[in-house]
């Protein structure tokens, strides 16, 4: 899967590029059933400059399915906790758009069976 990082309102750290990285290669088993055509967004940012404390940590992920996208956003007081909650959010969708395609080619199969 090709993931393209983007952080607005702040620096993307070599330390969170790498955090976000794998953290979305942990994905890769769940898409490649679909191929290379899978593609990701993430961006991450700062929701307020001028604020230090509370909810000011935004993180949205965007997968590119065949058929459907997978889309999540969250918002916390610490980046990595806004991104994992995003992460596990598209991982949901992910698992089930699979069971929704799974179940829609049995269908499809037990047609042509029955013939």
């Amino acid at each position: 899967m090709k993931t393209s990082i983007k952080a607005s309102g702040m620096k993307l750290t070599d330390a969170m590029r790498s955090v976000i990285e794998e953290k979305m290669s942990l994905l890769d088993p769940k898409v490649e059933r679909f191929g290379d055509v899978v593609k990701a967004r993430v961006e991450v940012c700062k929701t307020t400059v001028h604020h230090r404390k509370g909810d000011v940590f935004h993180a949205e992920i965007i997968i590119k399915l065949p058929g459907k996208d997978a889309c999540a956003e969250a918002t916390s007081d610490d980046l990595y906790k806004a991104f994992g909650e995003a992460k596990k959010e598209v991982a949901r969708q992910i698992a089930v758009s699979k069971n929704v395609h799974i179940d829609k080619r049995k269908a499809k199969h037990e047609k042509t069976a029955k013939r």
